[in-house]
């Protein structure tokens, strides 16, 4: 400022700022079919996100301003905006543009052409929902740091999470991936004796070379598979394959032993193929390799019974009773009235199986709900499913339609139920033409 006492000018320094003009940076995924339902999230820069009510910014997707479908967003994070696309089933094909609403200037602004990924996110397949995962985690690990909990909050806090990428200079982790850096010698001595089971290891450079404590605490390590921090491909296939080793294990659970009023029996003991259909049914699973266990409502000394520990709560509580049991496993939960299941139905549940969802779950074509016990519960449903009972709700299918669950359609022919005396007579008659 001109001073005109002095005739001169008056300094204060950083006293004013320019800010970059509003941009949308990136959006987490980059490719959709139609009728996709996808999980995204939104970068951006000195935009805001929402206005004095917390309505968040409206998300649009348009050709030059035609064949516009919207998004819906759920929340934002400092710029990060967060939400979901339900990308409509006669869209029409092609490249889209992306506007972002802004409440600064109550307008749109444009974002990148052709839904651009983060680059990075899309070179180790974490896009889309994962990626928006991804963040999530980020922002959960930031408000726990610096924080000391135990190993059961940490259960609680990560249970939606099939694998937890840390930094390891602010958390131990159970594996760990060295990254040389010349610069961070200190560092690594530092965390010495929580490098007790290094994956692999990245360098900055090929010629970055391997400390001299790192080689005399572990004498092998030189024989470590070493990436160098530009080979993104291999070092995204080697991280595929270690979480590929860490898929959990399926086994069965055939629910036995309901209370059928309107069929007057147990619906398991009927009689289709020559045999108990609780044993057809358990002998489907086991055709597929899986160890398969009967859910009984009494308590049992049989080995192949898991008897209900949550009395009362139908497939719920089995489910539940199940996980008990073992909560590092997925179940495959199958009832006793689908007769007309086969081998073909089983398996194709089993490829499609997406361990990164809640669960993986049959639907009839046409039909409005998914089949909650035709289903494969991976092992972040338990958690869940405990959470819908402290509310009072003990309905599986419940908790389905409201979670992340992999859909698998078939024919309704397959899926059948077989509820009263005449329908069993009438599926029997069926089943014998067969």
């Amino acid at each position: 400022m001109y001073d005109f006492n002095t005739n001169s000018w008056i300094w204060s320094p950083s006293m004013f700022n320019i800010s970059p003009p509003p941009s949308v940076n990136y959006i987490s995924t980059n490719n959709a079919d139609q009728g996709q339902y996808l999980s995204v999230n939104i970068n951006t820069t000195n935009m805001q996100l929402d206005d004095w009510s917390s309505s968040t910014s409206q998300v649009r997707f348009s050709q030059s301003g035609e064949n516009i479908f919207y998004g819906n967003s759920s929340y934002h994070d400092g710029n990060t905006l967060y939400g979901n696309i339900s990308i409509p089933s006669n869209q029409d094909t092609g490249t889209y543009d992306l506007e972002v609403y802004n409440y600064n200037t109550n307008s749109n602004v444009n974002g990148v052409l052709g839904l651009q990924p983060n680059p990075v996110s899309q070179k180790i397949g974490l896009t889309g929902e994962l990626q928006l995962k991804l963040n999530n985690l980020n922002t959960k690990l930031t408000k726990l740091k610096g924080k000391k909990i135990n190993k059961f909050q940490q259960r609680l806090d990560f249970a939606q999470f099939d694998s937890v990428f840390i930094n390891g200079n602010h958390y131990e982790g159970i594996k760990q991936i060295l990254i040389l850096d010349i610069e961070k010698e200190a560092s690594v001595l530092k965390r010495l004796e929580q490098l007790d089971c290094i994956q692999f290891v990245i360098k900055l450079t090929k010629d970055t070379p391997y400390f001299s404590f790192l080689e005399e605490k572990y004498p092998n390590i030189k024989h470590l598979k070493c990436y160098t921090i530009d080979q993104v491909d291999q070092i995204a296939n080697h991280i595929g394959n270690l979480l590929q080793k860490k898929t959990p294990p399926v086994k069965g659970l055939v629910l036995v032993g309901g209370k059928s009023r309107r069929m007057g029996q147990d619906k398991g003991s009927l009689d289709y193929f020559g045999k108990p259909q609780k044993e057809v049914a358990k002998e489907l699973l086991e055709k597929h390799h899986l160890e398969t266990f009967y859910g009984v409502q009494n308590a049992s000394d049989n080995k192949n019974d898991i008897s209900d520990k949550f009395l009362d709560l139908g497939p719920f509580g089995a489910i539940c009773s199940a996980f008990q049991k073992d909560p590092n496993s997925a179940w495959f939960v199958l009832a006793t009235d689908l007769p007309f299941l086969n081998d073909a139905t089983i398996q194709l549940l089993l490829t499609h199986r997406n361990p990164s969802k809640v669960a993986t779950a049959i639907k009839g074509k046409g039909k409005d709900f998914i089949e909650p016990l035709i289903t494969i519960y991976e092992p972040k449903a338990y958690p869940i499913l405990l959470q819908y009972l402290a509310q009072g709700y003990s309905c599986p299918r419940k908790m389905l339609i409201n979670s992340e669950v992999e859909i698998v359609e078939v024919d309704t022919y397959f899926i059948q139920n077989i509820n009263t005396p005449a329908e069993f007579e009438i599926a029997k008659r069926e089943l014998n033409k067969l």
